[in-house]
């Protein structure tokens, strides 16, 4: 009897344990379904590598400067008689600025003039008696060396007088007054800033290897933080015949046109040299571009193929794709887009939104979800 009791007892656990068994095995033959079964396509956006002509651009920077500008200051001391200009007035060249007293000066000259005279008609005197041979030459000789040296001191005593007043050394535009009337000035007392902003000269420095890519006239495009989003076309004027041996730079300066006086000297500029030759690039758009660490890569949207090498096709008949993960070399970036110089064929599509969720080898769809398209202008992701 009992040991009729432990058989049952064994067969019972022994159902137990291969309906355990059984429930374990069913759960994992579902997890392997699970994990094997073809994952769906994830969606992403993507665009075409596009083959342009680029032209390549230079950036500098460097500041702007007036074609004439000087700081206008006398080199003799006085106090000031009258001033003949306002503030931020534009004036011509030789008009009077700035008249200094000069009451002495007129006096002397005054006197000296009318010496000149006396001595003009002794000398004049001279010479109709010394043809008569009624006065000795040595006479004549000190006649005319009078009559010389009184000119001198005539000219003389004009070009102190003229030192106290300052003209427009050429037409500009005045800056602030420094001065008002009756203020002592000493020599070199800086009156106001004169600017001729009619063109502006822009110098800046470009690394030595770029030379042989530099020409007079060469196109140059400049912009200023005081008008963002607007550009100034400008032109190469001048090269430094001489490489700065410290920094192995180059210095070059840029003319533009300036009519309405919009930029002023000493504006800090952004240069883009356009260099000659374009050629033709594959460029796709930013946000394609993984950058990383080891190196920056995109996801090359390619068909799946099958063991024979064909391209598969859904139940649609559309072709498949898969994301392959490819490094490429970036260059220059602009405008949206940049340069792929290796690692990349035009016409070949990228993905440029939905990066994140991807693996290399993954069953990709490419969509026309709004939210998956890159904002106009957006930044690309890093």
């Amino acid at each position: 009897m009992l040991r009729r009791r432990m058989l049952i007892m064994l067969a019972v656990v022994l159902l137990i344990v291969l309906a355990l068994g059984g429930y374990k095995a069913f759960s994992i033959y579902q997890q392997i379904q699970m994990f094997t079964a073809p994952k769906p396509p994830i969606t992403v956006a993507a665009a075409l590598a596009e083959q342009r002509q680029w032209q390549e651009r230079l950036p500098a920077v460097g500041s702007l400067k007036a074609l004439q500008g000087v700081e206008l200051s006398l080199e003799v001391e006085g106090i000031v008689k009258s001033l003949h200009f306002d503030s931020g007035q534009q004036v011509k060249a030789g008009q009077l600025l700035l008249q200094l007293n000069d009451d002495q000066e007129t006096a002397l000259l005054g006197t000296a003039q009318a010496d000149l005279g006396l001595a003009k008609v002794d000398f004049g005197r001279g010479s109709q008696l010394v043809g008569d041979s009624a006065i000795s030459r040595g006479e004549f000789d000190r006649l005319s060396s009078q009559y010389r040296r009184n000119q001198a001191v005539v000219e003389q005593l004009k070009a102190q007088k003229i030192k106290k007043s300052i003209n427009a050394p050429f037409s500009g535009t005045i800056g602030i007054r420094q001065v008002d009337i009756g203020q002592y000035l000493a020599a070199g007392t800086m009156i106001a800033t004169l600017q001729d902003t009619s063109s502006l000269y822009v110098d800046f420095n470009v690394p030595e290897q770029a030379l042989p890519k530099l020409s007079l006239g060469q196109q140059v495009l400049l912009q200023v933080a005081a008008y963002p989003g607007r550009t100034f076309p400008a032109s190469l004027s001048a090269i430094n015949p001489k490489v700065e041996e410290t920094t192995r730079n180059l210095l070059v300066r840029a003319t533009l046109a300036n009519p309405d006086g919009t930029l002023l000297p000493g504006m800090f500029a952004n240069l883009l040299i356009l260099l000659p030759n374009p050629q033709p690039q594959v460029v796709v758009p930013e946000s394609a571009i993984t950058y990383t660490l080891y190196g920056n890569s995109v996801y090359v949207a390619t068909p799946k193929k099958d063991k024979d090498g064909k391209p598969e096709t859904d139940d649609k008949g559309q072709p498949q794709l898969v994301a392959e993960q490819r490094t490429v070399q970036t260059g220059e970036r602009r405008d949206g887009v940049v340069v792929i110089s290796k690692g990349l064929q035009a016409g070949e599509q990228v993905v440029t939104a939905g990066q994140l969720k991807l693996t290399p080898g993954a069953a990709i769809r490419i969509g026309q979800d709004k939210a998956l398209t890159p904002e106009q202008g957006a930044p690309g992701k890093d």
